[in-house]
């Protein structure tokens, strides 16, 4: 059958997301995760879907993809098409085509999973590796512990504070309380929680958003962040935690992260809050 390459829209996102819902499982690679259009919804419902791409087979989706930026596509596949070369060749031609309506020209970036043919098809092709990040994971199957400091759960009235220390905490940020309803309006924020740890000063010192795949799946954490003005005090570790419970009261399995292996400090902060490194993973780069 052919392989066609689709624009979901806006009336399809609930499609895109309930097939990356279906794929996550403990033991996959770490990949694309409803969690991460979830994030991206911040943007509107219109601008997500523009920014989706779906790759289908007699009227099924076996590949999602996200351009976090024109430069750059998250993608992952169907558990059992890992290693379907048909899938994989039509990506690639999709991804090297600026014409195609993916990737622009001049040097670009995949990212997919690393046990994905895809990846040898790529690296034919003459796609090198980019900068390594560290995919980090915490089983859920036992209680967590409490993270020792006081933690809420953001609803509507409590928005401009978490919008407010995600600009404290990311230079260059963006994020309104605009952005925060327009990310909760969206589909994937039905199982996802933001949350805002305080101090002994009952001042708002770090935050987090959670989204879960479902009962039994694994759960991400994207973003998490330590306001600028109090760092050093372990509130990363104590959101960390925070984020790691909410995931289990929601029924995930396990709890996913992933940040640069560069960023040493942010890797330590994950293991301190019990989360295991996983082997680094590269995205796949096109050389101007």
């Amino acid at each position: 059958m052919v392989i066609e390459l689709g624009r979901p829209g806006v009336d399809g996102l609930d499609e895109a997301v309930g097939a990356l819902r279906e794929w996550q499982h403990d033991g996959a690679p770490m990949q694309l995760h409803p969690g991460d259009l979830g994030w991206f919804w911040r943007y509107g419902a219109e601008a997500t879907a523009a920014a989706v791409r779906t790759w289908s087979r007699n009227g099924r989706i076996l590949a999602v993809g996200l351009l976090d930026s024109p430069d750059l596509l998250r993608m992952t596949f169907a558990p059992d098409v890992h290693q379907d070369e048909e899938l994989a060749g039509r990506v690639v031609e999709d991804v090297r085509d600026p014409e195609r309506g993916v990737l622009v020209a001049g040097e670009v970036y995949v990212e997919a999973p690393r046990t994905a043919v895809v990846q040898d098809l790529l690296a034919g092709a003459g796609w090198d590796t980019d900068d390594p990040w560290t995919p980090l994971r915490r089983d859920l199957a036992e209680p967590v512990e409490d993270p020792g400091v006081r933690v809420e759960v953001v609803g509507p009235e409590r928005a401009p504070v978490r919008a407010a220390v995600q600009r404290a905490s990311f230079s260059g940020s963006t994020f309104t309380v605009e952005r925060w309803h327009a990310m909760a309006g969206g589909t994937p924020y039905a199982d996802a929680r933001c949350l805002v740890a305080h101090d002994e000063q009952d001042h708002a010192v770090a935050a987090v958003t959670v989204w879960s795949a479902g009962p039994g799946r694994p759960g991400l954490i994207e973003p998490m962040g330590v306001h600028s003005d109090h760092r050093g005090h372990g509130y990363g570790k104590a959101v960390t935690i925070a984020a790691a419970a909410a995931l289990r009261d929601l029924g995930s399995s396990s709890a996913l992260v992933c940040t640069p292996s560069s960023n040493v400090g942010a890797v330590a902060t994950y293991e301190s809050a019990g989360f295991r490194a996983l082997p680094e993973v590269r995205d796949r780069r096109r050389d101007a």
